[in-house]
Order: structure tokens, then C-alpha cells, then sequence
């Protein structure tokens, strides 16, 4: 049974991603600069580069806790962005999407960032009563207000 919402459109969705962002950059830049002495990495401060793929450890830790991160805190509903600004994840029916959901809508990013800048995504947003993603899609969830 799917529930009445108002549905997150990509600019609400853009600001609490990016929200989420300052507060990594709040996080990452300083252990950047205690680690590597530099405040933002240029491809010569990275120790293991290895073509196309990220392989610094302090680049891969990051992204283990970025993708931690969002799932495991929308698997609640909501990330720090999406919470001040009044969002939440849901599954259609309303309720919190759970780990596996969560998982799933997350690891889709990759397909929603084609061909590159989340392309693809956008389209899907802006052409979905809903404003679903791909992501969203497949994992039966959606972006709403909360308030």
C-alpha cells in the first residue's frame, strides 16, 4: 500500500547531498593535512597510484567511510543533510528503509552518476512524478518531506 507524500525534487535532493559533503570536506581536510601535509591531494601527494583507481589508503579509507556514511544512516532514513532540511528516505510504504535497501539504492549511485556528474540521475529525477533516481527505482524507496 503506498502512502501520500510529497516528494524531494533535485534541487532539495542537490542541497542536502551537498551539505553532506561540507561536512566530509570538515572531516577529510584536516586528516589530509596531519597525514600528507597538504590540505586538498593533487595526484603527486598520492603514495600508490595505480592508473584509474583509487589506491592511496588514506583515499580509500575515505571512501569506506563515505559509503558507510550514507548507508548505514539512510538505512535510519536520513543523512545529516537530508535531516536539516527536512528529508527522509522512505520505503513506499512509509517506514525506514533498512540496511538492504539502503544498500542497494546506494551502490546504484554508480548507474545514476552516467555517463558522469550524476547525468543520468538528474534525468531520472526530473522525469519521475516521484523524483526517483535510479537507485530509488530498484530499491523501492523514495525521497520525501518531512515537515
Amino acid at each position: 500500500m503506498e502512502k501520500e507524500f510529497r516528494y524531494a525534487g533535485l534541487w532539495k535532493r542537490f542541497l542536502a547531498l551537498l551539505v553532506d559533503f561540507l561536512l566530509f570536506c570538515a572531516f577529510f581536510f584536516p586528516i589530509t593535512r596531519i597525514v600528507k601535509g597538504v590540505w586538498l591531494m593533487t595526484p603527486n601527494d598520492h603514495n600508490w597510484v595505480r592508473g584509474w583507481f583509487i589506491s592511496d589508503p588514506i583515499c580509500l579509507n575515505f571512501l569506506i567511510i563515505m559509503a558507510l556514511y550514507m548507508v548505514i544512516l539512510e538505512s535510519y532514513g536520513f543523512t545529516l543533510g537530508k535531516w536539516l532540511l527536512g528529508l527522509r528516505v522512505v520505503k513506499m510504504d512509509g517506514s525506514r528503509p533498512g540496511l538492504w535497501k539502503s544498500m542497494l539504492r546506494n551502490v546504484l549511485r554508480v548507474v545514476d552518476s552516467l555517463p558522469t556528474l550524476n547525468i543520468l540521475g538528474m534525468i531520472l529525477i526530473l522525469r519521475s512524478a516521484q523524483f526517483a533516481r535510479f537507485g530509488d527505482r530498484i530499491a523501492g524507496t523514495r525521497v520525501v518531506y518531512v515537515r
